[in-house]
């Protein structure tokens, strides 16, 4: 029977109608889905909301900060306030170059007329702004007095000395400009001297003059006659201060006064110098 329907072209006509009425709803159905896919994928971009911030962890729970390497210096913050080298205001060597005159005392200003004169050199070393030790060098010339050339019996006369001294130096800045200083120590004196000619009868006994002089043995002049020549080898003290003028940063004036004594067997040698120089 079926097959008598589809003979009739009526009939025919409406199966092809409903056939393609049925595949054109499902390409229309499969379409759909790719035709709206890529508006999709635009509305995507502009409906995306930002990503949400992570949450802010606290301190304890960040990551400890990374310890800095050994290998590298630290900051002067990390070690701390720097101390400032301190400006050394004293020198370590100072050296000294004066003259001037001496005065004389005890036995020996009897037969030694004040102001010879003297040259002296120096060199010190220092420790601090206020203390060193000071070695001096100084040369004085010790003119006989006439009443010491008469009881020589000698027409004139040369005379002098050489003395060492060592000292500890205490040094008292008082302003920028003026300074002063003290010193005392040991000391070490050469005294030398020669008669031009002398009438004095050897083997008599020694006057005040020969005995300071220094050749006589046992109180009596040398049989021999040696003694136009003396030395005397002593050991004393000395001791004394002065002031300082400065003149710029390396160079200053001073003037100084001493006491120098020295003693060998009873027979002493004692001098007052002044001395004015230069200090740098």
């Amino acid at each position: 029977m079926i097959r008598k329907f589809v003979t009739v072209p009526a009939f025919r006509v409406v199966l092809v109608f409903i056939a393609v009425t049925i595949l054109a709803g499902a390409a229309t159905v499969f379409a759909q889905p790719a035709q709206a896919q890529p508006a999709q994928a635009q509305q995507t971009p502009a409906q995306q909301t930002p990503a949400q911030q992570p949450p802010t962890q606290p301190p304890s729970a960040q990551q400890p900060a990374q310890q800095p390497s050994s290998t590298q210096e630290a900051s002067p913050e990390e070690i701390g306030p720097v101390r400032k080298p301190k400006v050394k205001d004293y020198k370590n060597w100072t050296f000294n170059v004066g003259g001037g005159a001496s005065l004389t005392n005890g036995t020996t200003a009897n037969f030694v007329r004040g102001g010879g004169p003297i040259g002296a050199a120096g060199v010190a070393r220092n420790y601090s702004k206020y203390f060193g030790f000071r070695l001096d060098f100084q040369f004085d010339n010790l003119p006989l007095r006439n009443s010491a050339l008469e009881l020589a019996q000698a027409p004139g006369a040369t005379s002098h000395v050489y003395s060492f001294t060592l000292d500890p130096i205490l040094n008292v800045p008082a302003t920028k400009t003026w300074g002063g200083y003290v010193l005392a120590g040991p000391a070490f004196f050469h005294r030398s001297g020669k008669l031009d000619s002398s009438t004095a009868i050897p083997g008599s006994a020694c006057n005040p003059f020969f005995l300071w002089w220094g050749p006589c043995l046992n109180g009596n002049m040398p049989v021999s006659g040696q003694f136009l020549k003396a030395n005397q080898n002593e050991f004393g003290e000395n001791f004394g201060g002065g002031i300082t003028r400065k003149i710029n940063s390396n160079l200053e004036f001073y003037a100084e006064f001493r006491y120098l004594h020295g003693k060998h067997y009873g027979i002493t040698t004692d001098l007052r110098p002044i001395t004015i120089g230069v200090r740098w």
